[in-house]
């Protein structure tokens, strides 16, 4: 008897194991994510989903098989998901190709270079097929940087300018000449020592200075969400574009200044790719934003932060290193893309002078952030933020509240408030450069 329950049993979870089979994975979500950088196309599902893919240049496509799934009112949603301002999806269509096999066609409205790759579950989500779509010809940030300043300029001015405007030799130096390619540092430049208040101001230098500013997580990575459903990466972009404003309005013992995001709109960057564009328009400061989240609502107040050789100097600097450096996983990062290795052996080239100029950059925010809000910590700390291993570029990140806290995460849906911390960043900037004027240099060599 017991033999025949024991049969029955088994024969029951073999049948339950090929229904399964014959369902194939289910389709929990798809979304897309344009940007000018790249546009990203996922797939959601409960279940590993293999895959097949054709490239076709001309006119440029994308057709892509999935197997072990069937034609689902889910997938038929990536039609209306493109939207008419996408940069590099003109539209995708999709349709039953053979028995569990879906056929995605990608119209692209560009040269492009995808990569096509699997995310295994993390965090909220579960498996994942990804699409991110290059395109092959893309403008060079310095250039773009230098014609809006100039343009700019151009159009303020009332009367011709006595002298020759620098920006106009910036110009033509960068046509005869490109940034470097990130594989190759660029040349070292040092920096002022610090000086004291009382020591005279040296000479101005004709150049731009360029600031980057990175808004953490984007796209697929939410990063924290606070009690109320507020998302890290939404208040930091809306911080960073503040910040962006007051930057390209100001300038420094006479410099003009530039700001550069690493991501202007709701899309994923990984972190080495956030250092790479930071040393491809060769800034003179790195400025991580993000929105601290722990376990409890009862932690407040910003926090900044440097980068460290010799260990964090707390356990919370680790901890909070540790989860910000798990933006890639979440985000979605293609491992085997063949230069990462590569880009990533950047990010072990940290040295201790931009250590030194990152902890004068970070005291002089946190002096201003205090005079607008609470400090959760009065001092820089350090940790082992993968995001700020720029080697040539003084790099800080700053936590600007806890999201977390529920009186703090309405302080950063306030614009008011988010006016007083890009205010407060943006002096704590201009101090940093009153004591540390940047020297002069080719942007181009």
């Amino acid at each position: 008897m017991k033999r025949r329950q024991l049969l029955q049993s088994g024969t029951l979870v073999l049948l339950l194991g090929a229904q399964h089979l014959a369902r194939g994975a289910s389709i929990v979500a798809v979304r897309v994510w344009p940007a000018p950088d790249y546009s990203r196309v996922t797939i959601e599902s409960d279940a590993s989903l293999s895959f097949s893919q054709i490239f076709i240049p001309n006119p440029p496509r994308l057709a892509v098989d999935v197997k072990g799934i069937d034609l689902n009112p889910a997938l038929k949603e990536l039609v209306a998901k493109v939207s008419a301002n996408d940069p590099n999806i003109s539209g995708i269509r999709v349709g039953q190709f053979g028995p569990g096999v879906v056929r995605l066609v990608l119209d692209l409205k560009q040269a492009i270079a995808p990569q096509v790759f699997s995310l295994t579950p993390v965090a909220a989500y579960q498996h994942r097929l990804v699409f991110d779509l290059y395109p092959t010809q893309v403008a060079d940030p310095l250039e773009t940087l230098i014609a809006e300043r100039l343009k700019e300029s151009a159009s303020v001015r009332v009367a011709p300018a006595p002298a020759a405007d620098p920006l106009g030799d910036l110009i033509a130096q960068t046509s005869q000449a490109r940034a470097p390619e990130v594989a190759v540092p660029p040349k070292q430049v040092s920096r002022l020592p610090p000086q004291s208040m009382s020591a005279p101001t040296p000479a101005a230098t004709d150049r731009l200075i360029i600031i980057a500013l990175d808004p953490g997580h984007g796209g697929e990575d939410p990063g924290a969400i606070g009690p109320a459903g507020t998302y890290e990466k939404d208040v930091v972009l809306r911080l960073a574009h503040r910040l962006r404003d007051r930057i390209n309005a100001a300038s420094s013992n006479g410099n003009p200044m530039r700001a550069f995001l690493t991501r202007d709109a709701d899309f994923f960057v990984p972190l080495h790719i956030r250092v790479d564009k930071a040393r491809r328009v060769q800034a003179d400061l790195f400025i991580s934003l993000h929105a601290d989240a722990f376990f409890t609502p009862r932690p407040q107040g910003a926090s900044v932060f440097a980068l460290s050789q010799d260990g964090a100097s707390s356990s919370a600097a680790r901890w909070m290193a540790a989860k910000e450096n798990k933006a890639d996983m979440v985000g979605g990062l293609n491992v085997r893309a063949k230069d990462a290795q590569v880009k990533r052996a950047l990010l072990d080239m940290s040295t201790a002078a931009q250590i030194k100029d990152s902890l004068q950059l970070g005291g002089a925010m946190l002096k201003e952030i205090a005079r607008v809000g609470k400090l959760h910590k009065p001092r820089v700390e350090q940790a082992g933020f993968a995001v700020l291993k720029a080697p040539d570029i003084p790099s800080v990140l700053v936590e600007a509240a806890f999201i977390s806290n529920p009186d703090e995460e309405a302080k950063l849906n306030s614009p008011a408030y988010l006016d007083q911390l890009a205010d407060a960043l943006m002096r704590g900037i201009e101090g940093y450069f009153a004591r540390n004027p940047p020297l002069a240099r080719n942007r181009t060599s």
